[in-house]
């Protein structure tokens, strides 16, 4: 159930990453040149076929004018609160 998971994330992504690449004019080979990022593997990564390093993703999102979370949906993640000491409270994880 897991893979099936990460299946449908990579292919949310990478149809994301299509659909901006689309929206902002380009042609693989385009946003190739610009992110040094080869044509086969930016092809495999918009199918959803292969599972892109965040630092390969962060090549393609600021080569498309964008940042990495776009392709997430932009939906933000809660961030941890603080606790009155100064720190993180991460008592909920112990």
């Amino acid at each position: 159930m897991a893979q099936q998971s990460e299946t449908e994330v990579l292919v949310q992504v990478g149809s994301a990453i299509r659909r901006t690449r689309q929206d902002s004019g380009l042609n693989l080979q385009e946003l190739a040149r610009l992110s040094g990022i080869s044509i086969s593997a930016l092809s495999l990564i918009e199918t959803g076929k292969r599972d892109p390093r965040l630092s390969t993703l962060d090549k393609i999102a600021k080569s498309l004018n964008t940042n990495v979370r776009s392709f997430f949906g932009g939906a933000a993640t809660p961030r941890p609160q603080e606790s009155s000491a100064g720190g993180y409270d991460l008592s909920e994880f112990e």
